[in-house]
């Protein structure tokens, strides 16, 4: 494996280090606060010490008087049982992760700041938070919500799905949402699984200059959704709500959130269903993956407590819409006693595409989150966000797929020297991280810094060994207290083992090619589903796409390897080209060189391809596996659920071309003079 940055590319300031919250905790537990590589050692040796330590550090235990809940009471011991999947953590232990959300804010602290790509924005203060939240709660246990009920949203990132979270989480209830782009059908795939009690749905949503009126969308989530037995009406774009009757009460929002109530969290045991986030769904239905109260509050806290170094006087915004585990994450801020960014609208709108950098610079927001593609195509398109004062930043995190090493000197010229860009690789099936960075750790170009607290990960060969500097499977060794309770509708746990263990039994699996470096760094490679294999060679896509999308021709590429009947294996680079750009044979022959020098000459492709547009997840996860498959002949509908893609008509063009090679190959076969 090779790099342009050999060193680290960003090596944090002493006093910065020192003085961040994790060093802090490093030397509450007796460990060197500038040795990250020890402290993750003893993280993942002894669990029960680091699992209880971080509940000590956040002052878990401390179950501040904010209103007549009753208290936390203590656990019996922090790990009872190592077993994975089935590890019990914390017996004996009740808490409600709302309460927590929502203890260490004042009443006059800023809880949350709304934001949309209008620039527009209001606050949400501590006091207005928790009277809003204690409202929509008094109002869901009237119409019968209760512990284990399921509350389920249809909502953009607005403040208005915070609250609804919050309140169902107050009650014990389990929450659910997903964003108003989703299909009606779609939605009801995943919410008709979980039979909800009451749902939540806005009028509408903003994107890119433009409103999209999903009033009737809601009404037909509503008809789909039997076991509703009320609809709290959000009324966001202010559009008046259809006459057509809905099978079910409505509540209107200002009515459902304005009572004036007492806050009561009900607690709960530590392993009681928070939420259930949903599986992309590109084959049948979605998965519906359960997590806990107790699990995602001592995960996130130390994801953004320790690793992002979030406190009381920072601010996090993070594009993300509420489907996304993203939004989850940024949720939790909360927890911090940090505020919260929400965001409605499109990351980069035609008519401002900057907005984004301009509220940061607005709102001094200490931590950016983005994607991947949002940093490539700032810099592809000329966008300089330093025009803004970005100096309250401290922290650039990015996920949802690799991250480049060409994005890191745009970052630290356009952002900020001193800025730490925290690539992070983790899931939906941990609702956190694998690997990240953290204020100690330094930064490799192209490289996640190391593996977070907690996270006992490993790069495992064909045999099951763990191996360094070599492309291996991700894996991860010993349980965390995030990982799933159990997948929806799974009695017997069947689905929810052969997705992770079956492979590694007792050890996860979670289907990513990585790399451990010899420096302690992960780079990860694209899905191990999807991996290349070019003579015996496993090569990772994530590669290719690193080298091809650095060119300014390209816009966006996708290597697939399909394996075809007659024994041949086929390698074609799919790309969509920049605005005016033709695929000649000149530029065929660049993205050739460009990947056998930045990659290697196995990475070379058999054929390069243009194409109108490559085909994502809703999550923006491009869609490697049902490609291929559809290049191999499989039917649309076996591959791949239309409604979970954000370009469903192109899946016809990619079974179309797979067609056309095998009807190609077959002609060759029958005719071999030729």
């Amino acid at each position: 494996m090779s790099t342009p940055y050999p060193e680290p590319f960003f090596t944090p300031a002493p006093e910065a280090a020192a003085t961040s919250r994790i060093a802090e905790f490093a030397r509450r537990v007796g460990v060197d606060g500038s040795d990250y590589a020890a402290l993750h050692r003893w993280s993942v040796t002894d669990l029960e010490g680091f699992w209880g330590a971080v509940w000590e550090y956040f002052n878990i235990a401390d179950f501040a008087d904010i209103s007549d809940s009753a208290a936390d009471t203590p656990y019996e011991r922090v790990l009872a049982e190592e077993t994975m999947p089935g590890a019990r953590w914390f017996p004996g232990a009740t808490l409600n992760y709302a309460h927590h959300a929502l203890r260490d804010l004042g009443d006059d602290d800023v809880a949350i700041v709304a934001l949309d790509e209008t620039g527009a924005g209001y606050e949400v203060t501590g006091a207005r938070l928790r009277s809003q939240v204690a409202s929509v709660a008094a109002t869901l246990r009237d119409l019968g919500v209760g512990p284990g009920d399921r509350v389920v949203g249809y909502l953009p990132n607005t403040p208005h799905a915070v609250v609804a979270f919050l309140a169902a989480a107050s009650l014990g209830a389990v929450w659910s949402v997903c964003g108003q782009d989703y299909a009606p059908r779609a939605a009801a795939d995943r919410f008709g699984q979980l039979e909800p009690t009451v749902l939540v749905a806005a009028d509408g949503y903003l994107f890119n200059g433009t409103t999209h009126d999903r009033r009737e969308a809601a009404l037909e989530l509503v008809r789909a959704l039997p076991t509703l037995k009320a609809t709290l009406l959000v009324d966001h774009m202010g559009l008046p709500w259809p006459d057509a009757a809905a099978p079910c009460p409505v509540v209107p929002w200002e009515d459902a959130a304005t009572r004036s109530e007492e806050l009561v969290c009900a607690p709960v045991p530590f392993d009681h269903p928070l939420w259930v986030v949903f599986s992309s769904g590109t084959t049948g239905l979605p998965k519906g993956i359960a997590h806990s109260h107790g699990g995602v509050l001592l995960e996130h806290l130390k994801t953004l407590g320790l690793h992002s170094d979030l406190g009381p006087g920072d601010r996090l915004l993070w594009y993300t819409t509420t489907h996304w585990m993203m939004w989850n994450l940024v949720v939790s801020t909360l927890l911090t006693g940090a505020t919260t960014c929400t965001y409605d609208g499109s990351p980069a709108p035609s008519a401002r595409p900057d907005v984004l950098w301009e509220l940061v610079a607005r709102h001094r927001v200490t931590v950016f989150g983005t994607s991947p593609q949002y940093l490539l195509g700032m810099a592809k398109f000329g966008i300089d966000p330093s025009v803004h004062d970005l100096s309250s930043v401290r922290v650039v995190g990015c996920t949802g797929s690799a991250l480049p090493a060409s994005a890191y000197p745009w970052v630290r010229d356009h952002v900020g020297d001193r800025v730490l860009l925290a690539s992070i690789s983790g899931g939906t099936d941990i609702v956190s991280g694998f690997a990240g960075s953290a204020p100690t750790t330094p930064v490799w170009a192209g490289e996640l810094s190391a593996p977070h607290l907690g996270v006992a990960l490993a790069a495992y060969d064909a045999e099951g060994r763990p191996v360094v500097d070599q492309v291996g499977e991700l894996v991860v060794t010993r349980p965390m207290p995030s990982m799933p309770l159990y997948f929806w509708n799974d009695p017997d746990g069947a689905r929810y083992r052969d997705a992770y263990f079956s492979c590694y039994p007792g050890v996860w699996r979670h289907g990513d090619w990585i790399t451990v470096t010899g420096h302690g760094s992960v780079v990860v490679h694209g899905r191990s589903d999807s991996t290349l294999n070019r003579n015996g060679v496993r090569l990772g896509s994530a590669d290719i796409h690193d080298v091809v999308e650095r060119l300014p021709e390209i816009a966006e590429a996708l290597v697939i390897g399909a394996e075809e009947p007659d024994g041949g294996y086929w390698m074609p680079l799919f790309v969509v080209l920049a605005a005016g750009v033709t695929l000649d044979d000149g530029l065929r022959e660049r993205i050739k060189e460009a990947v056998r020098t930045g990659a290697s000459p196995r990475h070379v492709p058999d054929e390069i391809i243009d194409v109108p547009v490559i085909p994502h997840t809703r999550t923006g996860k491009k869609l490697e596996v049902p490609v291929k498959r559809l290049l191999q002949g499989a039917p649309v509908e076996q591959v791949v659920n239309p409604a979970a893609v954000d370009a469903p008509e192109l899946l016809g063009y990619y079974a179309r071309l797979g067609a056309d090679r095998r009807s190609q190959s077959l002609s060759r076969r029958e005719s071999p003079g030729r």
